[in-house]
């Protein structure tokens, strides 16, 4: 992996929950992006990706836990503390609908951060605008009109416009094609890929569809209730995954070739709530393999080759 853009250490987020229980969201993720580099964060709906991508942004504030940006501690910053980073990371929202103001024009959204950040004059901003419109493939004249005049993945490209307009580092893509049909879908993943390549940007790409992930990420991490089930190299996780939870969620996949046939292993029942998750590995209430330890002890996320780890306590399994 490239150097170190990102460092996460043990991320927790929790919520107050009725009863004075906890919704523990996110419960001691721990992972790196390198600089150019693209994670993917992958897993079913409620296990917590979005959750882990605004706290490391620090648009929640995480609970406890490290969140390390170019060599400096960022958790725990006040508003003030954190502005200097804000610009150098940005994210890109998962409902284009809902993330753009639908009272103001494409020129003003793309814009504000540039006017926060003070970046150029009025002249310089709109000529960046129209250049950035140009980049994600839209028009220039877009500028002057409202979100509304434009459908789906048109807004979504104005989002992209947006989180680049202050020049970032990294960026978090909190499900940007989830709301998209599939072919709009693939320009998207397209457009940030190239975005990626020609700018260097470090993007953690959060999903729940696998091969979406796979298609666009240099390394892959499966997350399941709030904890990293597996991480490894892309090609290698969907090769030779080494968790449970990772070759479900690929036998669930959609195979393209109609004739194909395999044998598919769904999984049982729903993810758990993180309002009371499972004792021992969190998995285990849905696992085919799971034994009478797993419901004793928390697995830890260990290396099993280079580059590649998992949390599984059944060593059979590798």
């Amino acid at each position: 992996m490239s150097a170190k853009l990102l460092e996460v250490r043990d991320l927790k987020k929790h919520f107050p929950a009725a009863g004075g229980r906890l919704v523990r969201a996110v419960e001691g993720m721990s992972f790196d992006v390198g600089r150019g580099e693209v994670l993917g964060m992958v897993g079913e709906s409620g296990s917590g990706k979005s959750t882990a991508g605004r706290a490391v942004l620090g648009l929640i504030a995480p609970t406890s836990g490290s969140v390390r940006f170019d060599g400096q501690e960022i958790a725990g910053l006040s508003r003030r503390a954190l502005r200097p980073f804000r610009r150098r990371m940005q994210i890109v929202f998962q409902d284009p609908y809902a993330s753009l103001n639908p009272r103001r024009r494409v020129c003003d959204l793309i814009g504000e951060a540039m006017v926060i950040h003070r970046i150029g004059t009025s002249a310089d901003r709109r000529d960046r605008v129209a250049a950035l419109l140009e980049r994600v493939g839209l028009p220039a004249d877009a500028m002057e009109r409202y979100p509304h005049e434009f459908s789906g993945g048109q807004r979504q490209r104005i989002g992209i416009a947006r989180a680049l307009a202050v020049e970032p580092d990294f960026i978090v893509a909190d499900e940007p094609v989830s709301a998209l049909d599939v072919s709009v879908q693939a320009q998207v993943v397209n457009l940030l890929q190239d975005l990626q390549r020609d700018l260097g940007l470090a993007i953690l790409f959060i999903a729940h569809d696998l091969s979406v992930v796979n298609y666009i990420s240099d390394r892959v991490a499966v997350v399941y209730l709030g904890r990293i089930m597996e991480i490894a190299p892309a090609d290698e996780l969907m090769r030779a995954p080494r968790h449970p939870y990772t070759r479900a969620l690929l036998d669930a996949a959609p195979v393209p070739d109609p004739a194909a046939r395999r044998t598919r292993a769904p999984l049982a029942g729903d993810i758990p709530s993180p309002a009371d998750p499972p004792s021992g590995c969190v998995f285990r209430t849905r696992c085919p393999r799971a034994a009478g330890e797993c419901a004793q002890q928390v697995p830890e996320l260990v290396e099993v080759s280079p580059g590649h780890a998992r949390a599984c306590l059944r060593d059979d399994l590798c």
